[in-house]
């Protein structure tokens, strides 16, 4: 991971639904850190520098360093909330970090080579019924993303969580619970797009009807 994510923090005494709407009156998000064996601690943070760290992908598959006070912290990004209405966040969780225990997290995924995978060549239209995997692996190999080949997918036919090639230490949580379809579910898949397979479907029933016209008028 060659990005650093530096968050400043301050510890919040004031709790409550009434201390978290002024807190976000004066451009302030609640926060809370917890996990790895220690007490839940209540932070505030900066809005517009976490919203700033929010724009980049990374952030949310990173080892992140909280400064509360003179500690730091590592943490993971665990959950976020954001206004339904408005581009503001209104609470945010963190995750400690202990770097010799496995932690669960989402990373995103990137796909390579779409266009020139065969299915595409074909015309067909790449799909994909995921964007990120849930993975568990130790803090020094989690990765900022994990790439999906295409280049060598055909027209209708699918790629699933066990074809990907995940980076060493890192494994799928889906995957550690069984490899049936529920779990070992599709990633991308390449298919024609459904008003050329309606065509194409039609038109032998068309061909057929035309010969069959040919032949009474010949009797």
């Amino acid at each position: 991971m060659s990005e650093s994510f530096i968050i400043e923090a301050e510890v919040r005494t004031d709790t409550g639904k009434g201390a978290s709407r002024r807190l976000r009156h004066s451009d302030k998000v609640p926060a809370v850190l917890y996990g790895a064996g220690e007490d839940p601690v209540a932070l505030t943070l900066s809005h517009n520098e976490m919203y700033h760290h929010l724009e980049n992908e990374a952030f949310y598959s990173h080892i992140l360093t909280i400064n509360v006070g003179k500690k730091k912290e590592k943490a993971i990004l665990k959950d976020l909330q954001r206004h339904p209405a408005k581009p503001r966040i209104t609470h945010v969780d963190f995750q400690r970090v202990d770097m010799k225990e496995k932690i669960r997290i989402h990373v995103p995924l990137h796909f390579l080579n779409e266009d020139v995978s065969p299915g595409v060549k074909a015309g067909g239209l790449v799909t994909h019924s995921s964007t990120e995997l849930h993975i568990v692996c130790l803090p020094k190999d989690l990765p900022e993303f994990i790439e999906v080949d295409l280049g060598k997918l055909e027209l209708d036919a699918s790629l699933h969580v066990s074809d990907l090639t995940l980076p060493k230490g890192v494994e799928s949580v889906d995957l550690g619970h069984g490899d049936d379809s529920t779990h070992d579910h599709i990633i991308a898949a390449i298919h024609l797009p459904r008003a050329e397979k309606v065509v194409e479907e039609e038109a032998p029933a068309a061909d057929e009807a035309s010969s069959e016209g040919e032949s009474k008028e010949e009797s």
